[in-house]
């Protein structure tokens, strides 16, 4: 594939944008190569300055679970512009859009808007501390909850895909009120929780992990998290900005059957726009201004364009069966994968959770970050280029998720599949 204009346009981002990109995992850094930059997508496919199409599995990081430029949703954005952009004062929308987040994810009694998933995980922790009158959070190693200064400690994303040490800029005094410990180490959480749970304002988790790749819980992970906090009166915050009407319509807490007391939410709930959402248990929610002390505001928070985004793209998800074509779509790819990983010969874990998949170069099961750094990253800096150049848009980093959408067909899958064995035998030398 020719790249020319990409490697231009990237030489002259560099000049006026910090690393040439505006998120720092865009700029491929851990996978050897130049970013190649997005003209315009549709459906399943994205087509970058160059005119190269590729099948997409990156769908912005998630949000475009019924794929790009939807027609639904595009018309909603549509009519929604001839109201005007931004307003800073409530409109319908917002109602429409919180009632339907509530009648979907249990544990949610009112939500509120914000603009960002970083937004809504900073705003949910200070509403922990503000109701429970403590300082210290409990997180887990690769779980990302975006980059406020509290949530840097053995972060996962870009942290991780970049090695950079987890709080450069933090002052000491607040990566100290983080305590970071294994994911799916329900032993370790427990000690925690005894010597400390008196102390501790939150636990804060992904409960599918997707910032460290693709890593489910185990089983009795996360009902163990819902009783050490209980027994300590500690809040449990679900971050489900990935996995919120991602891994069913309830999210992950719907899918385990496990209660927060906070759900955080963002991608999915906007369609495609910046969006971020946190809610949870009416008597804790009160605590927010202008009905409690605890405050947070934002300008642009409720914007209507991706209110109405939002309120298409769950519509759409609303329909019969819709879950049931994307859980049939992500087992045939991981199926393939799977397949075209054993007749090379190559050691690959792949799992999924929904439409949500991730894999590994590597001969055992991952259950935490430490298991996720020892993969072979030079085996998957050669795959991700292989199949970039054969027309497959995966995310550049070993430790992100893949994400499979409405749009992508079988045709699609079938072509991934084969593109994927075609690869693997190359890196095996066959």
């Amino acid at each position: 594939m020719n790249h020319e204009r990409s490697k231009k346009l990237f030489q002259h981002a560099k000049e006026v944008i910090p690393g040439g990109v505006n998120s720092p995992v865009r700029a491929c850094k851990s996978v050897g190569r130049d970013p190649v930059f997005i003209d315009h997508a549709e459906g399943c496919m994205v087509y970058d300055a160059d005119g190269n199409s590729y099948i997409d599995y990156v769908g912005s990081w998630g949000p475009m679970i019924l794929g790009h430029r939807h027609p639904v949703v595009v018309s909603a954005i549509k009519a929604t512009l001839e109201r005007g952009t931004s307003f800073g004062a409530p409109t319908d929308l917002e109602i429409e859009l919180a009632e339907m987040v509530i009648a979907a994810v249990p544990s949610i009694d009112t939500v509120r808007f914000v603009n960002s998933g970083t937004e809504a995980t900073m705003s949910a922790i200070r509403l922990a501390r503000g109701v429970t009158g403590r300082d210290l959070i409990v997180k887990f190693d690769g779980c990302y909850h975006g980059h406020a200064d509290t949530l840097l400690v053995e972060a996962g994303s870009g942290v991780a895909t970049l090695g950079i040490p987890g709080s450069p800029g933090v002052p000491e005094a607040f990566a100290a009120q983080t305590i970071s410990i294994p994911y799916n180490d329900t032993e370790s959480m427990n000690r925690v929780m005894a010597e400390k749970g008196q102390d501790v304002a939150c636990v804060i988790v992904e409960p599918v992990a997707g910032n460290m790749g693709l890593v489910p819980p185990e089983e009795g992970f996360l009902a163990a998290l819902r009783e050490a906090t209980q027994k300590s009166g500690s809040i449990l915050i679900f971050d489900e900005v990935i996995t919120g009407f991602r891994v069913s319509r309830g999210g992950a807490q719907d899918l385990y059957d496990v209660m927060p007391d906070l759900t955080t939410l963002g991608k999915i709930i906007g369609g495609g726009m910046p969006v971020g959402a946190y809610g949870g248990r009416k008597a804790i929610m009160d605590q927010i201004a202008p009905d409690g002390p605890v405050y947070q505001a934002g300008t642009l928070s409720g914007n209507p364009l991706a209110m109405a985004a939002g309120i298409a793209t769950l519509t759409e998800l609303n329909k019969p069966g819709v879950y049931a074509e994307l859980d049939q779509k992500t087992d045939h790819l991981v199926k393939g994968l799977k397949e075209a990983a054993a007749a090379s010969g190559i050691p690959v874990q792949v799992d999924r959770v929904g439409s949500v998949l991730g894999m590994f170069f590597r001969d055992k099961p991952v259950k935490n970050m430490d298991d996720a750094k020892s993969c072979d990253l030079d085996r998957f800096t050669k795959y991700y280029n292989a199949m970039l150049e054969k027309g497959i848009y995966l995310a550049p980093s070993q430790f992100e998720s893949g994400f499979v959408s409405t749009a992508h067909r079988e045709e699609q899958i079938d072509n991934t599949i084969r593109t994927v064995k075609a690869v693997m035998e190359q890196l095996a030398g066959k």
